[in-house]
């Protein structure tokens, strides 16, 4: 048959372990045949970026600049045991920070329902998407083992010379210290972003920050996120029927498990990425997981919000074929192909990444399955399979 044509191509990051060996195989058996696939191709994986100094990584975000949608596989971030492992020369930072960092983007991840997994949290009868700003805190810091006694001190020095000094903390014995920063700039577009978002989904839109205790840190969040909602999207959200919420993260968390889901919940880059990792396990697996980076500029990076799964990786390489779940990378690929679609106007590409995603849950709802899903299954499942055979369920359904 005649393959599907895309008028424009899609950046194609490849990533590490498990993950990268299941993306060759979704592409040979789920894609090829049926798309002219063009992408452009650049290979995350921990050892290339270590040679390229991350060069790599800046050059597949500007193309995601340029051509507005990528795709990306999951990818490891070293640490001292990774850097002995893969004998790298240096501790690389986060590939998704750079990104992250150099689109200006915030990450949007919801669960992937399926009538046969269902939640742990009973009342939540729809999706909750979670917005993770992902920019500055925790992922930009700056930290200290202090070895002794001694006054801690924040200071800023501005452009004029001027100095800004508080102490921290005398402290009285060895201990830590952290320094994180943020921009108003990039706050902007996280609100702006989760505004936008909400109105294309007709969702209502939470924030949540601890600015009671953080009074100048968070409280920023807040006032930004209020005085754009006044000022730009107030008779929007009006208009079409939403509302923006505002309340502190612990009771944002108590009333995200008594809803019924169906909202947008905005966070910081940690609760963000905490929060989705605690939505993705009530509704099943992280492996059933979309992750979306949109920055304010209308650009799109599709990725798995799971990890590299590292232990089935060691396993496959004695010769194992495990029973890893393909779900969230499947679905990071008809997102950008979607997207892709919709930028160029080429239905078909759309109409097939949506037949994909179906095809992929009628294998789940018809009782096949890989292992993790089988322990949540109910009914039980049919047939527990490993990855390969799972993607060939999906190619027949295809």
């Amino acid at each position: 048959m005649s393959k599907i044509q895309m008028k424009n191509a899609i950046a194609e990051l490849d990533g590490d372990e498990m993950t990268r060996v299941l993306w060759a195989v979704i592409k040979e058996k789920l894609l090829e045949p049926f798309v002219d696939l063009k992408t452009e191709y650049y290979d995350l994986g921990l050892k290339n970026r270590d040679e390229t100094d991350d060069k790599v990584t800046y050059d597949a975000a500007n193309a995601i600049k340029r051509l507005r949608v990528g795709v990306k596989c999951a990818t490891i971030t070293s640490n001292a045991a990774r850097m002995e492992e893969y004998h790298l020369k240096q501790l690389t930072p986060s590939p998704n920070g750079i990104l992250r960092g150099e689109l200006d983007g915030t990450i949007f991840r919801a669960p992937i329902f399926v009538k046969n997994i269902h939640c742990n949290v009973s009342s939540w009868e729809k999706p909750i998407v979670l917005g993770r700003h992902g920019y500055g805190d925790v992922y930009k810091n700056c930290e200290i083992k202090t070895p002794c006694a001694g006054k801690a001190e924040l200071v800023f020095t501005g452009e004029d010379g001027k100095e800004i000094r508080k102490t921290i903390q005398v402290m009285k014995g060895p201990g830590v210290l952290q320094g994180m920063h943020n921009l108003d700039s990039s706050i902007e577009s996280f609100a702006r972003c989760c505004f936008n978002y909400a109105l294309d989904q007709k969702i209502d839109c939470w924030l949540g920050t601890k600015d009671t205790i953080s009074k100048i840190y968070d409280g920023n969040f807040k006032a930004i996120f209020q005085k754009i909602y006044d000022e730009e999207f107030k008779e929007k959200f009006e208009k079409a029927g939403i509302e923006y919420f505002y309340t502190l993260i612990d009771d944002a968390v108590a009333r995200v498990m008594k809803s019924k889901g169906g909202f947008l919940w905005a966070c910081k880059n940690y609760d963000g990425d905490v929060m989705s990792d605690m939505i993705a396990s009530a509704c099943g697996s992280l492996a059933m997981m979309t992750s979306v980076l949109v920055s304010p500029n209308g650009e799109f990076e599709y990725e798995a919000s799971h990890g590299t799964v590292q232990k089935h990786y060691y396993r496959y390489l004695k010769g194992e074929k495990t029973s890893t779940n393909p779900v969230a990378t499947i679905f990071a690929w008809t997102g950008a192909l979607t997207k892709r679609g919709e930028l160029d106007g080429t239905q078909d590409l759309v109409d097939f990444a949506k037949k994909l995603e179906k095809a992929t849950l009628d294998v789940i709802e018809s009782g096949t399955m890989t292992g993790d899903l089988a322990l949540l299954s109910e009914p039980k499942a049919e047939r527990i399979v490993n990855s390969w055979d799972f993607i060939d369920e999906i190619a027949k359904k295809l």
